[in-house]
């Protein structure tokens, strides 16, 4: 049905009602009057009086009722034979068993709702392994998150590395001298090292290679676990990538050398300044606030002898800046 009364095959609809309800105390109404609720007959809850055809008379509810209920067993009843034959069909292939079977257990990817949810899921897998951990922590306001987060946190990763396990952990360039990212190192201990990049991929966690964790919304209150072999490794290839072109951070910090006078976060704001960037996307891409953004644009232009932002990507490009490479 459609329109103003569209429902399921055996649902009631309030125009419905209300007529059935005046056939069954008047004994009748207008067969056209039918026309607005076509559910009626349609459920068998009305029909043609045999001596005036102009008009419907209502069945009795409880006869219409066990029709209606009548064909709800008829149904169950011949669902029931489908599974009965499904069964023999199947009974005989349960016991073929061989090397060339596919996995019983489908490979996965999971919703995971909450914060807590989301931590139990990601302490579970540490749990279970002595490896390896993949990291990438992009820029964000720690401040936000519970402070029971971070100790939880903690004490999963100090017993992984006590089981013998390894964390590599991939930071944006901002956060290499944060007080708590250099604290949380201080503390850590075991087969633990970090690297620094001006842009990082949202947050990615990988345990053993074979399952990871990323966020599925804006404020990570929504993850998903992913169990997928090839994804799961395209997620850790991805992570080795950016892993070789990072700056070590601990437990030997190394500092990027200055090349002609231009800084290695001029260099990555002189990128995206020739890509056409605003300022907002600028510090957003690389993790700091706007006016950072704009005094490290200061510093590039009168570096480079801009008098304009217009000159200044005209001298980026002329001063051969980008071509340097690592």
């Amino acid at each position: 049905m459609t329109g103003a009364h569209a429902h399921g095959p055996e649902e009631l609809c309030d125009a419905g009602l209300n007529l059935y309800t005046r056939a069954l105390r008047e004994g009748w109404v207008r067969a056209e009057q039918v026309d607005a609720a076509p559910c009626l007959v349609d459920l068998g809850l009305l029909q043609p009086d045999v001596e005036d055809l102009r008009r419907m008379r209502p069945v009795a509810p409880a006869f219409a009722l066990h029709r209606l209920l009548r064909a709800v067993e008829d149904r169950i009843a011949d669902e029931r034979r489908r599974e009965e034959r499904l069964a023999a069909m199947f009974d005989p292939l349960m016991t073929i068993v061989g090397r060339h079977t596919a996995v019983a257990e489908t490979p996965t990817i999971s919703a995971l709702t909450g914060l807590d949810r989301i931590g139990r899921a990601i302490q579970q897998a540490m749990a279970d392994t002595s490896g390896e951990v993949l990291a990438i922590q992009p820029h964000t306001n720690h401040t936000h998150s519970p402070a029971q987060l971070h100790a939880d946190a903690f004490a999963r990763d100090q017993a992984l590395l006590d089981r013998g396990g390894c964390i590599r952990t991939l930071y944006q360039h901002t956060l290499r001298h944060a007080p708590s990212i250099l604290a949380r190192y201080e503390r850590l201990q075991g087969d633990v090292e970090a690297r620094t990049l001006d842009e990082v991929t949202q947050r990615l966690i990988v345990v053993d290679r074979e399952v990871a964790f990323i966020p599925a919304n804006k404020d990570r209150t929504l993850a998903l676990e992913i169990r997928h072999p090839a994804i799961v490794d395209f997620l850790a290839t991805t992570f080795d990538r950016l892993w070789r072109l990072a700056t070590p951070m601990h437990p030997q910090a190394v500092q990027q050398p200055t090349l002609n006078g231009i800084t290695p976060r001029q260099h990555a704001i002189a990128a995206l300044l020739v890509e056409g960037h605003t300022d907002a996307v600028i510090a957003q891409r690389l993790g700091m606030n706007i006016r950072t953004a704009r005094v490290h644009i200061a510093k590039l232009a009168a570096t480079l002898g801009s008098e304009s932002r217009a000159q200044l990507g005209y001298l980026i490009g002329r001063s051969g800046i980008l071509d340097l490479e690592e």
